[in-house]
């Protein structure tokens, strides 16, 4: 799981400061434009401070791959369509080689050599992208350096994926799968899992980038969430539960179950820092928050933590499960609540017009569903993790 910072890296503190935030979300390696000599002197000082592997993103200039080495980067990226002088890169596979500093060769559809530009009709295409990357290797190839990893990014999705299926076919090198320049939200959500996901169902990547464009002001931290669900949601690896929620229908025109899923989201999201460290395995757990009682109880019962809500003109019962077993059945009359009063507890519904929900759930479950809604995120959703331990 990789992704970028957005500040200039001759700016220490400000770029350490987007480095520790991507490492927080679960961000596994950083990568920083080293473009200039400040940027490089920068980088001396960023890496003994980061806490995860920083690789130099080199484009146009050779002589930054050598500072940036020099200033102790775990890894470089060379982008082989604006450094193309043979003697330039053999000069800089050499040195990576003496101190055993891996290099991606970059190949990305909107700076392609413009030889290979030419040579496939004025176009940018699979069988260019993948010829970019292979004579790459072969300069590598002729100083006896091999620690090497591809990609071939390019916006369009179609044509970065048949990119990757071609280079699959001819290396056995890893490769970094992204879809460049993808986007904002959620134009660019989509088009990164319909690329990435469609390579990793076929068994191709080692790697991967999310690439979005952040909002004014905003931090990368977004595109690690969304890479985190891709490799989840693929069964590949574990960052934090998972939600089950159903997505509402006429069943359900209560909204208590979609806020009470999007607030146990953000809970779990905010207490695995802590919880990766104290409750090893957690991230394995699955979590279900269901509406009705059509998939309700089937959902519920196979997480390891689940409620089924009433739906609408269901009985007004709501058994909760853990690990496949009903540990109780909340029961009540309910009605609406009248939020315009004041009452502390805002949930949608309330049993026997005295205890909401989420309030008797809370009560009845050590804390596994709910709290009155409208308190801190913290108090929504009190795990009891140890029954899984």
């Amino acid at each position: 799981m990789q992704s970028m910072t957005i500040t200039k890296t001759a700016d220490v503190e400000g770029t350490l400061q987007q480095i520790y935030a991507l490492a927080a979300a679960g961000c596994d390696i950083v990568r920083c434009t080293c473009n200039e000599i400040e940027a490089a002197e920068g980088l001396a000082q960023i890496v003994p401070r980061s806490p995860v592997p920083i690789i130099a993103d080199i484009h146009h200039q050779y002589k930054m791959a050598l500072a940036a080495m020099e200033a102790g980067v775990h890894g470089l990226r060379l982008n082989p369509g604006n450094i193309r002088r043979p003697e330039h890169i053999k000069a800089v596979a050499s040195e990576a080689k003496d101190r055993g500093i891996p290099i991606r060769i970059g190949v990305n559809g909107g700076s392609l050599d413009p030889e290979l530009y030419d040579k496939y009709g004025g176009k940018v295409t699979p069988e260019a992208m993948v010829e970019s990357a292979m004579r790459e290797i072969a300069y590598f190839d002729e100083v006896g350096f091999d620690q090497i990893k591809i990609s071939v990014k390019a916006s369009n999705v179609p044509l970065m994926v048949e990119a990757y299926r071609q280079l699959s076919e001819v290396t056995d090198h890893p490769l970094h799968l992204g879809v460049t320049e993808a986007g904002p939200l959620p134009n660019g959500l989509l088009k990164a899992t319909a690329g990435i996901a469609a390579l990793l169902l076929e068994g191709i990547g080692d790697t991967i980038r999310v690439s979005l464009t952040p909002e004014p002001g905003g931090d990368r931290t977004k595109e690690v969430v969304v890479g985190q669900e891709i490799l989840q949601t693929m069964g590949l690896r574990k960052f934090t539960p998972m939600v089950i929620a159903c997505p509402g229908c006429g069943r359900t025109t209560s909204t208590y179950f979609q806020q009470l899923a999007q607030d146990i989201q953000s809970y779990l999201r905010h207490r695995m820092p802590e919880w990766r460290r104290t409750h090893t395995g957690v991230e394995e757990m699955n979590v279900a928050v269901m509406g009705c009682v059509v998939n309700g109880p089937g959902e519920s019962k196979h997480a390891n933590i689940g409620i089924s809500l009433p739906g609408t003109g269901e009985r007004p019962v709501a058994p909760v499960y853990e690990d496949g077993e009903k540990t109780v059945t909340l029961k009540g009359e309910y009605k609406r609540v009248d939020t315009s009063q004041g009452d502390e507890s805002t949930g949608v519904f309330k049993a026997n017009g005295q205890q909401s929900y989420d309030n008797a759930a809370y009560q009845q479950t050590n804390g596994l569903f709910g709290a009155p809604l409208g308190t801190h995120d913290a108090d929504i959703f009190s795990v009891g993790v140890d029954f899984i331990f």
